[in-house]
C-alpha cells in the first residue's frame, strides 16, 4: 500500500520540530541552516503569521511530520532569477532520514504543485533551483515533470533552474 501525502501550513507549534529538522546532518548538508532555536523563531514566524510572502507547510506521510516546504511568488524575489509574473518557487526537504532514497520526494512535488502552488489560477510555472551537485533533488524534479532550465548562481555554489509549467 502506497502512503498518503498531505500538507498542512506551518503552524508556530511545529518550530521545535523544525529547529530539530534543521540540525539533521542529512538536512544541514543542502539546507545548510544550522541555527538557534531563536534563528528558527525569527525566520519561519512571519511566515507563519502572513508577514512574509511565502507559504510554508508541513510534509506529512500517513499523518506523521516527514519534511517542510515552501512556495512563493518569484516576482517577490526578482534578485533569485529576475521578475517572472505567474512563476512560483517551491523548495523542500524530507526530515526523516529512513523516508529518503524511497521515491517519496518525486510524489511530494508532484502532488504539492497540482494541489498547492497550481491551485493558484494565476500560476503558469513553477521552478526550484536544488544545487548541480545534488543528483539526487535533481532526479526527483525530473521525475516530477521539472526539466533543466539552466544552471544558476548560488548562495552555496550553483544551482539548476528546474521548471513545469502548468498542464
Amino acid at each position: 500500500m502506497q502512503a498518503t501525502i498531505s500538507f498542512r501550513p506551518l503552524a508556530h507549534e511545529d518550530l521545535p520540530l523544525v529547529f530539530d529538522w534543521l540540525n539533521r546532518e542529512h538536512v544541514k548538508r543542502w539546507w545548510r541552516e544550522a541555527l538557534t532555536f531563536a534563528d528558527v523563531e525569527a525566520k519561519y514566524r512571519p511566515r507563519i503569521d502572513g508577514d512574509a510572502k511565502t507559504d510554508m507547510y508541513v510534509i506529512e506521510v500517513d499523518g506523521r511530520p516527514a519534511g517542510m516546504i515552501q512556495t512563493y511568488l518569484v516576482s517577490d524575489h526578482p534578485e533569485w532569477i529576475g521578475d517572472e509574473p505567474g512563476v512560483a518557487g517551491v523548495d523542500l526537504f524530507i526530515a526523516e532520514e529512513e523516508l529518503t532514497g524511497r521515491g517519496l520526494g518525486p510524489r511530494v512535488l508532484t502532488e504539492f504543485t497540482s494541489r498547492v502552488v497550481f491551485a493558484d489560477p494565476a500560476v503558469t510555472a513553477c521552478v526550484a533551483g536544488p544545487e548541480v551537485v545534488n543528483d539526487r533533488s535533481l532526479r526527483a524534479f525530473e521525475k516530477a515533470g521539472f526539466v533543466r532550465e539552466r544552471e544558476i548562481p548560488g548562495e552555496s555554489g550553483p544551482e539548476m533552474l528546474m521548471r513545469k509549467e502548468r498542464g
